[in-house]
């Protein structure tokens, strides 16, 4: 088990503690990190993370709060077991997050559901030709008595093709770029939606081009105004980002512990490779990484937690640092594993798949540098 030392720090109270000591048993009890078939597991995932009751911390409802800082620390430590697990945790949350904050009461009937794990969410807002930039969203949410017609494409959609609801950002045009967006609640079976192509990447995870044929939909399927999408979708970043942020550091963290061991135990002109003044520099950098991003983390989910409306600038540094040092200390964790770092199936060569996403998605790290740099500007 990774060092948890972290958790003396002044970010947290009892409950924090208490629930990462609790997680730790039951990850090392429920998950493997080996999936021969992608969807079934991760169905088996959340319906065993819903079981068990962790996925109620995904949202929340009426009189409820988000805690961040459970957030982060749940998919942090999810992420030193089971990426795949770490990644159907987080979508529960990223794909109702929308909901939880500007939901009714109808819309959260399905929050009731995905929290227990019988069903499962996906957030609908990249298009071929707008990824970071989210506010040069092309599909269409035409206005018809009764509701609305989508028509349009989503591409690299998380859940894609397993999800039973999405939420959707769709352009109704009360202004021109991130003005014109609004956000909808999309049941997976809805009339003209299909998905179009499964789309394979470095490690596997269920994504999807999703195509949205006139797809009617009726007027309680918009969340919150119209109009109101892209202001909707920079809300559930704000809080999810930092969360991209902990998973990273949870892959950092098993990483470090994999080389500890590693180092300890190969010997070379027999001693240990910890031996070694140059290892014990990579460790420590290793090391300072792993710390740095927490501090950064962690103050971002506490400073959300304590009543700050909107954390962009903590938020975007959170994510930033930590999945690029993550990168570096995987890096690192392969180089100093020799041959073995890149064996496939191995644990190094896994978490070196895993982290390449994080700094892409939610926002890729240049953006995030745009972000943290206009916030210093003013």
């Amino acid at each position: 088990m990774a060092d948890t030392s972290y958790l003396d720090w002044p970010f947290f109270e009892p409950r924090h503690r208490e629930l990462a000591v609790e997680l730790h048993g039951w990850c090392k009890e429920n998950l493997t990190g080996h999936h021969a078939d992608v969807d079934a597991a991760c169905r088996s995932h959340v319906a065993k993370l819903g079981a068990s009751g962790w996925l109620r911390y995904t949202g929340a409802d009426d009189g409820e709060k988000l805690d961040v800082r459970t957030l982060c620390l749940i998919r942090e430590t999810i992420a030193q077991y089971d990426g795949l697990a770490e990644f159907c945790f987080a979508m529960q949350g990223l794909g109702m997050g929308a909901v939880t904050l500007f939901g009714t009461p109808e819309q959260k009937q399905w929050l009731a559901r995905t929290r227990k794990g019988e069903a499962i969410a996906g957030f609908a807002i990249t298009e071929p030709e707008a990824g970071s930039d989210a506010a040069a969203a092309k599909m269409t949410a035409a206005h018809v008595q009764g509701g609305f017609v989508l028509t349009g494409e989503k591409t690299y959609i998380s859940n894609g093709g397993i999800a039973d609801v999405y939420v959707v950002f769709a352009r109704t045009g009360e202004a021109p770029g991130a003005k014109g967006l609004s956000a909808f609640l999309v049941p997976a079976d809805s009339k003209g939606l299909k998905v179009a192509e499964r789309i394979d990447v470095m490690a596997p995870h269920p994504l999807a081009l999703l195509r949205f044929d006139n797809v009617e939909i009726p007027e309680a399927a918009l969340i919150g105004k119209p109009g109101d999408g892209f202001k909707i979708a920079m809300s559930v970043l704000d809080v999810f980002r930092s969360t991209v942020g902990a998973a990273a550091l949870g892959f950092a963290r098993r990483a470090l512990d994999e080389t500890l061991a590693r180092v300890k135990m190969r010997k070379v002109g027999g001693a240990p490779l910890a031996d070694l003044q140059m290892v014990q520099g990579h460790i420590a950098d290793m090391a300072l990484d792993i710390d740095a991003s927490a501090l950064l983390v962690y103050r971002a989910a506490w400073t959300k937690d304590m009543g700050q409306p909107r954390i962009t600038r903590e938020a975007s540094m959170a994510k930033l640092n930590a999945t690029e040092a993550a990168q570096r200390v995987i890096d690192m964790a392969v180089q100093l594993h020799g041959g073995d770092g890149v064996r496939s199936g191995s644990v190094v060569e896994r978490l070196y798949r895993e982290i390449r996403a994080l700094r892409i998605y939610e926002g890729a790290s240049d953006v995030q540098r745009v972000i943290i740099a206009r916030a210093v500007l003013g």
